[in-house]
This record gives C-alpha cells, structure tokens and sequence, in this order.
C-alpha cells in the first residue's frame, strides 16, 4: 500500500498563540515557523513518528505533498535514510485547497489505491491497517469520546473537526466540516469524526480534477469524496485515540505521549 502525506498546510495555528514554557528552543523555532510536522520529540521531526506508524502498518512507499521551493519539510526528509518506507515528494504549487494538494500525488499513485493522511496526525498502526485492508474506497471514523480519552482532544474541540454521517450498513452518507455547537447535537453524544485516514482508489483524482472552488475558494477534498458516496465509502468505526498537532498548546501533550516511543524508518 502507497500512502500520500498531505504535509503543505500552511500552520497559520500553530504560529499564533500563547507559547507554552514547556517548549524548548527547537520546538519553539519550528511553530514560529508554522512547520508542524517538523516540530521535534524525543530526537525526531513530529512526521517521523508518524511515517514509522505508516511502515509499521505495513506502508512501504510515502509520497509527502509539501511547498513549492526550498521547501523545510522536504530538505529534512531528504537528509533522513529509510529502511523500511520509501519517501518520494510532490509540489503543490498554490495552497488551495486538500484536493489540489492531493492531485500533485497523482503520478505517484498512479493505478494503485492509496492512504491518504495528514502530516500533523499521528495514527495507531493498527487503524491504518484496518482501513488500508478496506476494499473501494473508505476512512476510519473516530469515536470523539475515545479522541479525548486516548488521544490529545478534548471534547470541546470536536466541532472544529469533520463529523460522518453514516448509514445501517456503515457507508457514509454525508462529511460535515466544522459544524459548530448547534449542529453537533444532531450526531448524538458520541459521533463519528474524520481525521483524514482515507483509503481512495484511483476515480478519487478524476473527481478531484473535476472540482469547482468552494466557497472559501479552496479545492476541499471532502467535495471529491461526495462524488463517491454512490459506490458506498465504507466508515471503520474506531475506538482508538489520534495525536493531533494543531496549536502550540498541542506539544506539550504530544510530548508527553511520545516518551518512550520508537522511530524505525
């Protein structure tokens, strides 16, 4: 399985915001920066700890879409010798949008099925897994309750992210992005939430190719998955926990999630 790492999100986030104490001098320079996948734990770039879930759920060859230029995440990745994951790169030229950044992958996955993740996620190897054996298309949906209990979100920060809607047989119905306190009631007490762990096969990137902007003009990769729906993207309901590295106020937890944790490329 090939997996594409959406990693040239821009982290406008991560460069605002109170600067925790705890921070040490590399981390502190690599969120003024707004890299967050390049902020460090334990000896290693934030990415690096997920790239060594992705191989070891089995993931052999990651493309990373980063910045057009002398891009940070790029020249790092570049210096990182690999033994089990093969790392190539794409460009996205403009930051519009998850589907144009997805479309730069295009040529890397060519007539294969993907992973699709992002770079400010870390994933447990054993969902990847799961959703990697998925047949068509799929992602995992992530219980909130299990996000707060054994990842780094708290309940209140469930809205900003994109709620499922799924159907008696487990094909999704609707992805509902940002939905705020008042539409979230009607998901129930514990929805399901995308933490953008895809598995697309290869019609993903004609319907990407065929997007109109949204209406914040970005190329949103949701709008490609609806065209989809009528094949049945099959949800993996999940109850595990995912690292999220949003804001600076994030590293600290980070940090202390990963003590002890391993980094095999």
């Amino acid at each position: 399985m090939k997996a594409v790492v959406l990693a040239a999100g821009r982290g406008a986030r991560m460069q605002r915001g109170a600067t925790p104490a705890a921070l040490d001098p590399d981390q502190r320079r690599a969120a003024d920066a707004g890299k967050k996948a390049l902020v460090p734990f334990h000896g290693h770039a934030f990415l690096a700890h997920g790239l060594s879930a992705l191989a070891e759920a089995g993931v052999r060859e990651a493309c990373l879409v980063v910045g057009p230029g002398p891009d940070p995440i790029r020249a790092h990745f570049e210096r990182v010798r690999t033994q089990r994951i093969s790392l190539e790169f794409a460009v996205q030229e403009r930051p519009t949008g998850s589907a144009h950044a997805l479309l730069a992958a295009a040529g890397f996955a060519g007539h294969h099925p993907v992973l699709v993740v992002n770079a400010d996620n870390l994933y447990p190897p054993e969902v990847v897994r799961e959703v990697a054996a998925l047949e068509g298309n799929g992602l995992a949906g992530f219980r909130a309750s299990a996000l707060a209990a054994r990842g780094n979100i708290p309940a209140e920060r469930i809205a900003a992210f994109a709620l499922l809607e799924v159907d008696e047989g487990g094909c999704l119905v609707d992805i509902v992005e940002k939905p705020g306190a008042a539409r979230l009631e009607r998901f129930g007490p514990d929805p399901l939430v995308s933490m953008t762990l895809w598995r697309f096969t290869p019609r993903v990137f004609e319907l990407c190719r065929a997007l109109e902007p949204s209406v914040r003009g970005e190329y949103e990769l949701p709008d490609a998955v609806r065209g989809l729906i009528d094949e049945c993207v099959r949800v993996v309901p999940v109850e595990a926990g995912v690292l999220d590295l949003t804001s600076r106020g994030d590293i600290p937890r980070v940090e202390a999630r990963l003590r002890g944790s391993e980094v095999r490329l």
